[in-house]
């Protein structure tokens, strides 16, 4: 069964990081890519960072010199570190990841910035 499952949410200050991670289900490498999405309280949804199953990693400019995804083969997940986070980083964190000509996609986890 394909399943990816975030965790990692919660309240977190601004300025500070915050780590989330994305869990797989069948491997990690198994998957052409993974991206976290990023879902605002005014319902703007963002691709905010992805890696492809060769390493290849990208990033949304909201983000870029901030932020890093990377895979953690020792726990079968994908990462998304955020440092400096800011009142506008709130919302709903989502990994979906491309396997099989397939979309899997996490049941989401939210991040809150307080000031």
């Amino acid at each position: 069964q394909v399943r990816l499952v975030e965790s990692g949410g919660g309240l977190v200050q601004a300025g500070g990081s915050l780590r989330l991670s994305c869990s797989a289900s069948p491997s990690i490498f198994s998957f052409k890519s993974v991206g976290w999405y990023r879902q605002t309280p005014g319902n703007e949804r963002e691709l905010l960072a992805s890696i492809t199953a060769g390493g290849t990693t990208n990033y949304a400019d909201s983000v870029k010199d901030r932020a890093t995804i990377s895979r953690d083969r020792a726990r079968n997940a994908v990462n998304l570190q955020m440092n400096d986070v800011k009142a506008e980083d709130t919302g709903v964190y989502q990994c979906v990841g491309g396997i099989g000509g397939s979309t899997a996609r996490g049941q989401g986890t939210q991040v809150t910035v307080s000031s």
